[in-house]
């Protein structure tokens, strides 16, 4: 057993763990961070790496990836080579989901955690978001209000120096910005003419982070320089440990990855932040005879009511406007491609049109490299909303295990009659949109199905590549593919039918918290990484404050300087 005992023990380095870090420090407490993967520093983002595609379709960096042990992960609608390190070896690391309804888990296991694969865009949800069922009637509130997280969207914004510009879009609240973000010819173009024809619908910028040139995740870096974060890498969290006399979690047991030894380590508090699905795992992997059916589970609802978001993918040319154009809002990474696009949210309702569709689409118009005389390249990824449903759960597989010898999550995420008619819609609406605004779309996929148009996909490739990509394609875009999953542990207004409260504290254990995106009570249409980050600083200043106030803790110095954020 650990001799010390920390103040707090976060579990995860990703969006949730480093905030969680950063905040719990910058209060004045002791924190041990746990991570199941490695360090990683500059030596890990080698400028060689950026190597020119050698075709449009990178299918033999798929097979390359998929021989040395990572099938799933080489799904990923935008893998590379280049990244392939900052994805789990599936060997190691298995999962299992009905054979009718497979899900693709892409995860990273590493210091910073997905911090390093995803676009890093990053945008607001909206009240259209937290109160899907008081406007719609179905699915779940949230506990907590937009009004309510707007400061600490702010906080977040203005700490990581976002990219983006007001838009003043009602479904999509502006954010607080520190340089502006610029769209190519090619994408103005399709604004004027998409906004034109179409009032209730806004092309606007992506809302996004430069690459940090010093590649650990800032928030971990200044948790780090406090003194008071100590990290263990390569520690995988086996459960969540209780004192059996107060209920209360005390710690946690992993394994070492490389030795495989067993440790315990010791804490006030423990902050949950390893990711939805590993989150929900790891908490049904603690139950013990007082929580018989997992940690924090008295209401019966852990796993359960998991989603993510309605994915499809698109792929075309824009003859209106030929050639393409480099953005240099940010400056150039020598690690990873320029970042940069726009996005359509929501759709506004205008003078009794039609009711918007609750889905919203990222993507680049002009922005690859082609001739100067040919077609600029047009790209769209669509997100669709599923409602929560108490069968798509996260449950244990009793056969399975992982390398570690711990019980892998069996993961359902399947689509209700009101999910297919919404990706139907979804995916209607973007073909039309592409098309009156005179683009010409190549493909469109989603887990309906596959559709060749005009030239067909990729038409400048060989045939057997093709081939290989339609065969490819059938199994990567289907749920997961959006990479927004979220839910399985829950916020509510009662303990009765939800994991946590509306401080991320879960009802069960007032110590433990849950902050990434499993605590989601609904799944939005667009990123969950914002979301993820003001939750987390939110929960944690609670908490801080709430345990320097019972342990009799002094308070950091200059707390009142770095709490002012900027007004939403």
């Amino acid at each position: 057993m650990s001799e010390k005992v920390y103040d707090a023990l976060v579990i995860g380095s990703g969006a949730a763990g480093s905030f969680a870090a950063k905040e719990l420090t910058a209060n004045g407490l002791t924190v041990l961070l746990l991570e199941a993967g490695a360090e990683i520093g500059k030596k890990d983002f080698d400028p060689s790496r950026k190597k020119p595609p050698t075709s449009a379709i990178n299918i033999w960096e798929r097979a390359r990836a998929t021989l040395k042990g990572q099938p799933i992960q080489a799904r990923a609608a935008f893998f590379s080579e280049r990244f392939s390190r900052f994805f789990v070896n599936d060997r190691k690391n298995p999962y299992t989901t009905p054979r009718s309804a497979p899900y693709l888990w892409i995860r990273g296991r590493q210091a910073g955690g997905r911090l390093h694969s995803f676009g890093r865009v990053l945008m607001r949800w909206s009240d259209d978001d937290f109160k899907i069922q008081s406007r719609t009637g179905r699915g779940a509130d949230w506990p907590v209000s937009y009004d309510e997280l707007a400061p600490f969207y702010a906080e977040a914004e203005s700490y990581l120096n976002l990219y983006g510009n007001e838009d003043h879009v009602s479904s999509l609240p502006d954010g607080v910005y520190s340089h502006p973000a610029k769209l190519t010819p090619a994408e103005q173009l399709f604004k004027k003419t998409v906004e034109t024809g179409s009032p209730e619908r806004h092309v606007v910028s992506w809302r996004y982070i430069a690459p940090d040139a010093e590649r650990v995740p800032r928030p971990l870096r200044e948790a780090l320089a406090s003194g008071k974060l100590t990290i263990t890498y390569d520690a995988v969290v086996r459960r969540i440990l209780t004192d059996n006399n107060t209920g209360h979690a005390t710690g946690a047991e992993f394994v070492d990855r490389i030795s495989g030894a067993i440790r315990t380590v010791s804490a006030a508090n423990v902050v949950l932040c390893a990711s939805p699905i590993e989150s929900v795992r790891l908490l049904l992997n603690s139950a013990s005879p007082a929580h018989p059916n997992g940690l924090a589970n008295s209401s019966g609802t852990l796993g359960r009511y998991f989603m993510d978001q309605l994915p499809c993918l698109a792929f075309g040319r824009f003859a209106p406007a030929p050639g393409w154009s480099h953005d240099d809002s940010a400056p150039q990474d020598p690690f990873y491609n320029p970042s940069g696009g726009i996005f359509i949210p929501r759709f506004d309702n205008v003078e009794g049109k039609a009711p918007r569709g609750d889905f919203a689409f990222q993507g680049s118009v002009g922005r690859a490299p082609v001739a100067d005389t040919a077609p600029s390249s047009l790209a769209f990824f669509g997100f669709g909303l599923m409602l929560p449903y108490a069968d798509n759960r996260i449950t244990l597989d009793p056969h399975k295990k992982d390398a570690w010898g711990i019980s892998v999550p069996h993961i359902r995420c399947v689509m209700d009659e009101a999910e297919q008619e919404l990706l139907k819609k979804q995916e209607e609406t973007l073909i039309d949109m592409v098309r009156t605004a005179g683009g010409e779309l190549e493909f469109i996929g989603s887990p309906r199905g596959f559709t060749e148009m005009g030239r067909g996909a990729f038409p400048e490739a060989d045939a057997f590549s093709r081939f290989l990509f339609r065969k490819w394609f059938r199994k990567t875009m289907c749920m997961g593919a959006a990479i927004h999953e979220s839910g399985g542990a829950r916020m509510g207004a009662s303990k009765d039918t939800s994991v946590l409260d509306s401080w991320n504290r879960t009802w069960d254990v007032p110590n433990l918290l849950v902050t990434d995106a499993s605590a989601f009570p609904g799944g939005g249409i667009s990123g969950t990484t914002l979301t993820v980050m003001a939750l987390t600083l939110r929960a944690c200043r609670n908490l801080a404050q709430k345990y320097c106030h019972t342990a009799h803790k002094p308070p950091a110095s200059a707390l009142t300087a770095r709490h002012s954020a900027p007004p939403a």
